[in-house]
């Protein structure tokens, strides 16, 4: 039986630990699934961290864990700490940016943002 092996069939599944780039000059963001309101990301950093003067203040509300590696988001108000099976619910228009993540293995974060 041979299984056709395009995202769009169901049985073929991938894995979001897979196809890690070797090299990672910049933070990498994949989109897995956008629908109308909806868009769930695989996001890959290693001591990435957004620039000092850059805050996101996103349309969208986003539901974010961390799978593999660690890092630390900044608020207006405070700072969290994530580690693998740590998430956090950022509504609509908070302020945040990524202060840090681990500089010796990837970070591999699961986004989904939605209205």
């Amino acid at each position: 039986m041979s299984l056709d092996k395009s995202s769009d069939n169901p049985r073929h599944g991938d894995n979001l630990f897979d196809k890690i780039p070797p090299d990672l000059p910049e933070e990498v963001g994949q989109t897995l699934l956008s629908a109308s309101n909806l868009t769930i990301e695989r996001i890959i950093s290693k001591g990435h961290q957004s620039a000092d003067d850059f805050w996101y203040d996103q349309d969208q509300h986003e539901w974010v864990i961390l799978l593999k590696g660690a890092a630390r988001l900044q608020f207006e108000d405070h700072m969290l700490l994530l580690t693998p099976g740590s998430y956090v619910h950022i509504p609509a228009h908070v302020k945040h940016r990524v202060d840090w993540t681990t500089p010796h293995e990837e970070s591999i974060w699961l986004a989904i943002f939605y209205h």
